[in-house]
């Protein structure tokens, strides 16, 4: 396990940036185009359960002090359970980064260079990714404290800036397509909450384990607040919504910004926040990947996995065939795979840890 231990604002941070890279791709879209207006009362349903949903997770791991769900797996299952499941996250976090890899970058190809091959676009990106990995995470962790709290700030910035040129009566009608498509399916929802699968690894790597719960409730409270914000934004600016023309809704919300004739173009800061946030998710998708691995190997260092999972992450950026087959995974497959793999099989492993070792606590009670 790499030694790098994290702070509270660090662990904060890196759940934070996992959901904020999906946000600046086609996520606030997919959602719109779902959910129309009531996309933003259909968040604020699906942020209450994601908030239980993490207090039930904390709750789960409160017997598991400083292990993780792969540790858990062990004790409960055995090695070949623990490589079934840590197998399965490597997959989940690999595929989700190549392919959100592939879709900024193409969307990067399409804005400012599209006479150049996405390949070597995405290239820079993994290469970025190696050399970070091989050297230390807490490089990656301290990026983010910078980063992250400017990309929040930049969201309520494009709010307050484009206030003038909102419409509220787009919220009606408030449910939208309807109450079975705004509570019922809209359900589904909950995968915008991405960060929770990272939240199953974070407590081996916590300077102060008993933080986790705080941890978790932050990061998820404050992923809440900045979907809403999001999508708040591109709901009262636009009457509709662009998929494959620009690098996302927020980009164009960007070029509404008028401050005069000295401060023009600001979406070209914006793009370069972005792009930062993108080089630090690929580093934390592979760098928990590395150290699933790690468990499950028990190598001694990360530091040579780094090349080879930047080249799965190229591998699987270059699989599709085009940008519709990527945006169609995040929009159609990506929800459910979220939802079986990081809610309900997770979950249910940790409760059925739960309920072993109580037998077990029960049954050394009955021997002393």
């Amino acid at each position: 396990m790499s030694k790098t231990k994290l702070g509270t604002a660090e662990a904060i941070m890196i759940i934070l940036t996992v959901i904020v890279a999906r946000s600046i791709l086609s996520l606030p879209t997919d959602l719109l185009n779902a959910f129309k207006s009531s996309t933003i009362l259909n968040l604020i349903y699906v942020s209450i359960i994601a908030i239980l949903i993490v207090l039930l997770i904390c709750k789960l791991f409160k017997k598991f002090p400083g292990l993780d769900i792969i540790d858990i797996c062990e004790i409960t299952g055995g090695k070949v359970f623990k490589n079934i499941i840590g197998s399965v996250f490597i997959i989940y976090f690999l595929v989700s980064a190549g392919l959100m890899t592939r879709n900024f970058c193409e969307s990067i190809k399409i804005l400012y260079y599209p006479m150049t091959n996405v390949f070597f676009i995405i290239a820079l990106f993994i290469i970025a990714m190696c050399i970070v990995n091989r050297l230390n995470f807490s490089a990656t962790a301290k990026t983010t404290l910078i980063i992250i709290p400017i990309a929040l700030i930049s969201i309520l910035f494009l709010f307050f800036t484009n206030i003038n040129k909102f419409v509220p009566e787009r919220i009606f009608p408030i449910l939208g397509n309807g109450f079975f498509n705004t509570f019922i399916l809209g359900t589904t929802n909950i995968a915008s909450f991405g960060g929770i699968a990272y939240l199953y690894f974070l407590p081996p790597m916590l300077k102060e384990p008993k933080n986790f719960k705080k941890i978790a409730i932050i990061s998820i409270t404050l992923t809440a607040i900045f979907l809403i914000f999001t999508v708040a934004i591109l709901l009262f600016i636009f009457t509709f919504f662009t998929h494959v023309d620009e690098i996302s809704p927020l980009y164009t919300a960007a070029r509404y910004i008028e401050f005069g004739n000295f401060f023009q173009r600001l979406e070209s800061l914006f793009l370069l926040i972005w792009i930062l946030i993108f080089a630090c998710y690929i580093s934390i998708a592979c760098r928990f990947s590395m150290n699933i691995f790690q468990k499950l190997t028990n190598i001694e260092t990360t530091t040579p996995l780094a090349n080879i999972f930047g080249l799965l992450v190229l591998g699987i950026a270059l699989l599709p065939e085009n940008l519709a087959i990527v945006q169609d995974f995040g929009a159609k497959i990506y929800p459910y795979l979220m939802i079986s793999l990081v809610l309900i099989s997770s979950i249910a492993i940790l409760i059925f840890a739960n309920i072993i070792k109580r037998k077990k606590e029960n049954y050394l009670r009955k021997e002393t």
